[in-house]
């Protein structure tokens, strides 16, 4: 039963109160980039979550059972990137054969999830930290889910935004970033909580 809340507390920590683009701003370029469009955004928001457990179910072993063993620990990073751009050459043909207008509607962010920091960022701060396969899968969830959860509430109000009348000035990214920003407060006044 220790396990089993240990498990949830890590996957709602880095959900919610370490949410990975609003308070390490990794994986910025898609969420300001997709979410004019909440179908976009939850298209590339399942993308992420689909490539980070995956990549963290992949490269956890290889990295303790391959690299450690044979000390070569030192290539973890270049082994994760070339894992992933795999992953996210499977998401995309996957998307492109099932879904058209969602692959067309993500153009350039998709393959661009193979550098997304945030991808990069979990697989990697689950061997820096040393994390069991156990908390490393329950970091890898709680982050994409949390990923695809800001993405899809930021295009939500992104596309009210879009639709009203507002000083021209604050039109299109200003606004967008001014939202993001109150976005983290909100996110990160709930530090105390767990």
């Amino acid at each position: 039963m220790d396990i089993f809340v240990s498990f949830l507390l890590a996957i709602i920590s880095s959900m919610l109160i370490d949410n990975v683009v609003l308070s390490r701003f990794y994986g910025i370029c898609p969420f300001l980039g997709v979410s004019k469009k909440v179908n976009s955004a939850f298209g590339m928001g399942l993308a992420v979550v689909f490539v980070i457990v995956l990549s963290t179910v992949i490269c956890w072993p290889i990295y303790t059972y391959i690299l450690v063993p044979a000390n070569v620990a030192f290539l973890d990073t270049i082994t994760y990137i070339l894992v992933i751009a795999c992953l996210v050459q499977v998401v995309g043909l996957f998307i492109k054969k099932y879904s058209p207008s969602l692959y067309k509607s993500l153009g350039v962010y998709l393959p661009l999830i193979t550098t997304n920091c945030a991808v990069l960022g979990v697989v990697q701060s689950n061997s820096d930290l040393q994390l069991d396969f156990l908390m490393s899968l329950a970091n890898a969830l709680g982050t994409s889910v949390g990923f695809l959860i800001v993405i899809v509430i930021f295009s939500c109000i992104r596309s009210r935004f879009e639709s009203s009348n507002g000083p021209k000035a604050f039109k299109g990214l200003p606004i967008a970033l001014m939202t993001a920003a109150l976005m983290a407060i909100a996110f990160m006044g709930l530090k105390g909580m767990i």
